[in-house]
């Protein structure tokens, strides 16, 4: 399989979109702009589950609103809180995780993800996933955290 040079989004949607099915429960590990929360209750259809995780009040207010226009808000358990605490709420296997990695968009930059946190979420992630299953990771450029992120990231212990 071969990509064409896209942005990173793009291919993360294409993978997710390819390995996530009716029936599946998943997880995205940082809400942000509501965008791979709604296409992942898309995905997982009326019978599966989507965790979705963000620390600003903000996203999951506005995730929350989106998902009841588009009649899924019952895909969805919107929390409150960072992505290093998915093992207290999604205690099932799941099929695929997906990170943005940085800040939200549009919103405070100075409120980013953090390598302490994201190194022991992704660690989590790993022990949730189903054989088989998917973690996608996008790490953004352009702050120091986010390139500390990028740069840990293959260093990880698995």
């Amino acid at each position: 399989m071969s990509y064409e040079l896209k942005s990173a989004r793009y291919l993360a949607r294409d993978v997710l979109e390819r390995a996530v099915r009716p029936g599946d429960t998943v997880i995205d590990a940082t809400m942000g702009n509501r965008h791979d929360t709604l296409m992942l209750c898309e995905a997982v259809g009326p019978e599966g589950k989507v965790y979705a995780f963000d620390i600003q009040e903000a996203a999951v207010k506005e995730t929350g609103k989106l998902l009841l226009v588009h009649g899924m808000a019952d895909r969805a358990r919107l929390i409150h809180s960072g992505h290093e605490h998915m093992r207290e709420f999604a205690e099932e296997p799941v099929q695929a995780v997906v990170y943005n990695l940085g800040w939200l968009p549009g919103g405070d930059h100075s409120v980013t993800t953090h390598w302490e946190t994201t190194s022991c979420a992704v660690q989590a992630a790993l022990e949730l996933l189903k054989p088989g299953g998917v973690l996608v990771i996008c790490a953004y450029p352009g702050h120091a955290e986010g390139d500390r992120e990028r740069k840990e990231l293959p260093g990880l212990r698995y």
